[in-house]
């Protein structure tokens, strides 16, 4: 059986976890789960109105949420008028308590009384987090999943991986191993279609003789007690219309307020879970059905039985059905501001699917009690707890690919740092707050579960402003055995990873000897002037972060040098940081205050017209992301609106008539082929739709620019330096890698991309920008 997650694991056991689902697992759930995420991404993009259909859902669900007491209410009057029971179960208990008595019921009346009775059921995450099948067990009811996949995981006593495909991380050739030596049939087991005729004929029989059906609902209509089941199989209609009773359980906010407002979601769920235009099956059922139970002993017998004017009126004397409705913990988590947006999901599973590290370990790590993927936390801290969230979010890297993969728009990044943020306020963490006394200066409080590697990763710029003025010596200091042995020990970094090298002259100090803002300018003028163009009437500030103020100067002389080159006078003032170290810890209150800080070091310029770029796309996602729940309104646009990520602004400028000549071409000029190189967009950069303008530029000045596919480095800020992440870091990295390995020319725009292809590469990676800065 799977391994479940539990409380205070230590480094060395989620590492060694991670390192056994890497091998045993690994690469089927990376064949499934990554064929599915670029399958979603090719519908996506073929289907014209994927964004409004993307829009009306979450606004329906907003609607749903913010009306469900009422819903509540009108769902339990259509299921009642229709001849059906709703129960409002409040936790699992209460939900298993009630559908034993519903199967024990059913079973008194009949004639077979020796026999145990049965159960036959459909997928349903919701009966995995209630551990409906145990409970009935436990009764002495029969159990059997009709789903392909759960019903291998059953005779597998496994647990799912994946909230769609629950098998996926078991291969054709395991699954067949499992049935022959479960069933001893004739001759084993080898292909698929062998499988699942097996499959087929074995759960058909247990369907037939059942004495409930069981099915989960991915929508319920208030105003009908219509119930909504899209499946590729097929088994969940017969579980609901072949047995004499149906239950059907769902959480309460599966609730919909009507028919028409299924439209949306019909067309969504099949492109957002799969990348199929449509599921195989979408069934419509407002029980009690109409359909009479079948009488498969006597299959000549008229279906119509014995009381066609109770058919006729539109129900079946002998049929039963009951709505189970389940809060455990829901109607809480809709009073909570920062979780109630988990109530949004629609249970696609396409968060799971885009995101490079759920590819590499599946949701047996990735993943909770029962949920799993990026949205797993919402779920998880809300149904069971904060404890069981605490052993897998920070697998969640807050790269945002999901947020564009979600059909609903749920920002999960922003639910994994608050649940983060209150993790760290719980527990009892090792403490080495003596290793980073001073190196500080946050603002959070009464925070007893955080961990001194989250505090140090969190303050990185004190620790980078304190390693630059003490170059190279604290250069020389970090690479000694002893200090890398305790900063393992204390602070969980790696000592396989390289650490950065700080710079001794920041670039702030940099641009201030280069004669700082008014010898900028006059570079700025005499660029222009040199090319005959005119005042381009655009003035820069430069952001300079963490890694490009102490550590890669580089980059940012070469930002400097390439706008002055376009007659942009530029700033490089010294700011406070963003925020984004902070809060890829979950330290919130610290990351709110720098968002107020740094607002207010650029209010002036902003208010001068002034434009700030920025290198490093995390920053910039801060900026155009985040800083909408840290700042007011009018602040956050006024800031979103006016920066800009460092390529995507000089390809404006070109666009704008600037002239290209000026930048630093390709050996070979415009030449239709242009100069092969490899290029690689940081993952933040992509969800904000940045990587096109980079490619773009690139084209513009003479490169033939490959991208790669994979969506993420697998380094993602202080993620890489972490101990017990270090080899699923680098098992994503090297997926990267490969593509790359033959590319003679590497460019990569995000910190933590370059690093990483550098280490597995074994070459220098520079970031765009300096491929096309003329030389002073």
């Amino acid at each position: 059986m799977a391994e479940r997650a539990h409380p205070a694991r230590s480094r060395d056991e989620t590492a060694a976890q991670i390192r056994h689902l890497l091998e045993t697992e690994g690469e089927a759930v990376h064949a499934h789960s990554s064929t599915m995420s670029a399958r979603q991404a090719q519908i996506y993009d073929e289907t014209d109105d994927i964004e409004t259909l993307r829009t009306d859902a979450r606004a329906i669900k907003e609607d749903a949420i913010d009306r469900l007491p009422e819903l509540l209410e009108t769902v339990r009057e259509a299921v009642e008028a229709n001849g059906g029971t709703v129960y409002v179960a409040e936790d699992a208990a209460d939900a298993n308590a009630y559908v034993a008595d519903v199967v024990d019921d059913r079973a008194d009346g009949r004639d077979d009384v020796a026999d145990a009775p049965s159960v036959v059921k459909s997928k349903s995450m919701t009966t995995e987090e209630i551990d409906l099948n145990e409970a009935l067990e436990r009764d002495g009811i029969d159990v059997y999943e009709t789903d392909l996949g759960e019903w291998v995981l059953q005779v597998a006593d496994d647990t799912p991986s994946h909230i769609v495909g629950p098998a996926m991380h078991l291969s054709r050739e395991e699954i067949a191993e499992l049935f022959t030596e479960r069933f001893d049939p004739d001759e084993e087991f080898e292909t698929a279609a062998q499988l699942t005729e097996f499959a087929r004929d074995y759960l058909g029989e247990r369907i037939r003789e059942a004495d409930v059906g069981i099915t989960g609902a991915n929508f319920v209509v208030a105003e009908t007690g219509t119930m909504a089941l899209v499946t590729n199989e097929g088994n969940a209609r017969k579980c609901a219309v072949t047995p004499d009773t149906h239950v059907a359980i769902a959480g309460v906010e599966k609730l919909l307020p009507s028919v028409r407002d299924l439209e949306p979601f019909v067309d969504l769920i099949a492109k957002s879970a799969t990348g199929q235009p449509i599921s195989q099956y979408v069934t419509m059922l407002t029980p009690p059905t109409a359909s009479p139970t079948l009488d498969f002993a006597a299959p000549d017998a008229p279906i119509a039985g014995t009381d066609a004017d109770a058919l006729s009126a539109g129900t079946e004397p002998d049929r039963e059905f009951h709505l189970v409705l389940l809060d455990n913990g829901r109607l809480d988590m809709r009073e909570d501001d920062q979780l109630r947006e988990t109530l949004y999901c629609v249970r696609c599973g396409a968060c799971s699917n885009s995101c490079v590290n759920f590819q590499s370990v599946g949701g047996h790590a990735f993943g909770g009690e029962t949920y799993s993927g990026g949205i797993a936390t919402g779920w998880e801290a809300g149904v069971h707890g904060q404890d069981s969230a605490a052993e897998f979010n920070d697998l969640c890297t807050g790269c945002s690919q999901c947020v564009n993969a979600c059909p609903v728009k749920i920002d999960i990044p922003w639910i994994n740092t608050v649940v983060k943020d209150r993790i760290n306020r719980e527990g009892d963490a090792e403490s080495y707050d003596f290793l980073v006394d001073g190196l500080t200066p946050d603002a959070e409080t009464d925070t007893s579960g955080l961990d001194s590697g989250k505090r140090f990763f969190g303050n990185i710029s004190t620790v980078a402003k304190l390693g630059s003025a003490t170059a190279p010596v604290s250069n020389w200091l970090a690479e000694t055995g002893l200090v890398r042995t305790l900063l393992e020990s204390t602070l969980g970094i790696d000592r396989r990873r390289d650490l950065p090298t700080f710079q001794r002259e920041s670039l702030v100090d940099w641009f201030e000897a280069q004669g700082g803002v008014a010898a900028s300018r006059r570079r700025a003028e005499r660029a222009a002037s040199h090319a005959n163009a005119a005042d381009v009437g655009r003035e820069a500030v430069l952001y300079p972060d963490v890694y490009t103020n102490y550590v890669d100067t580089d980059r940012g002389k070469a930002a400097v040098r390439t706008l002055e080159a376009l007659g942009v006078p530029v700033s490089v003032p010294d700011l406070p940081e963003s925020g984004r170290a902070p809060l890829s810890q979950g330290m919130i209150a610290t990351a709110d205050r720098q968002a107020s800080r740094l607002y207010g070091a650029v209010a002036e310029d902003l208010d001068a017209g002034r434009d700030l770029v920025v290198i490093e796309p995390s920053d910039l996602a801060a900026f155009h992301r985040e800083y909408e729940r840290l700042l007011p309104t009018r602040s956050f646009e006024r800031l979103r609106d006016n920066s800009y990520e460092v390529c995507h602004y000089v390809y404006g400028l070109l666009e704008n008539g600037t002239d290209a000549d000026a930048l630093a071409t390709a050996d070979g000029g415009t030449d239709d082929q242009g100069e092969p190189i490899a290029y690689h967009s940081h993952c933040q950069q992509r969800t904000l739709g940045l990587e096109a303008p980079t490619t773009a530029l690139l084209e513009r000045c003479g490169y033939a620019p490959r991208t790669s596919s994979v969506e993420c480095c697998g380094m993602a800020g202080s993620f890489g330096y972490k101990q017990e992440y270090y080899e699923l870091s680098m098992d994503v990295g090297n997926r990267l890698a490969q593509e790359f390995e033959s590319a003679e020319t590497v460019v990569a725009s995000g910190t933590s991309c370059g690093d990483q292809l550098e280490t597995l590469l074994e070459r220098d990676v520079s970031h765009p920008i300096e491929l096309l800065a003329p030389d002073r």
